[in-house]
């Protein structure tokens, strides 16, 4: 009998790959993404230092949209981030996709963070 691969075991290991690669520091911190099926978050990460520089999901209190597990959210959350981040005074990042596919709502978030500021 074949088994059905494990989407979430396969997402695993296309992100040890990645991590494998990239790190994040003070001046190019990490922008890391986690998608769940109701709710998106993303944090930028100095990984020399091990601390979260800013984070951002469509968890907060005052997020505003009612739909959190949309496109339009996580640009909502992608914006948040990214101002965040200025505030901190990061303008550049490098892009940690978690593993996951680059489309839907990982993209509007990496494009809404770019509009408002990040470049990577």
């Amino acid at each position: 009998m074949i088994t059905k691969p494990d989407k979430n075991k396969t997402r695993k290991r296309r992100h040890a790959r990645v991590r494998a690669k990239i790190a994040g520091t003070a001046a190019r911190p990490r922008l890391n993404v986690f998608r769940s099926n109701k709710h998106l978050y993303a944090q930028l990460i100095d990984d020399v230092n091990g601390v979260t520089l800013a984070s951002a999901s469509t968890i907060e209190k005052d997020f505003g949209i009612e739909s959190t597990g949309n496109q339009e959210a996580a640009a909502k959350v992608g914006e948040l981030l990214a101002k965040r981040a200025t505030e901190k005074g990061v303008a550049s990042v490098v892009f940690d996709r978690g593993g996951y596919l680059y489309h839907g709502r990982v993209k509007a978030l990496a494009d809404a963070a770019r509009e408002n500021g990040l470049e990577f």
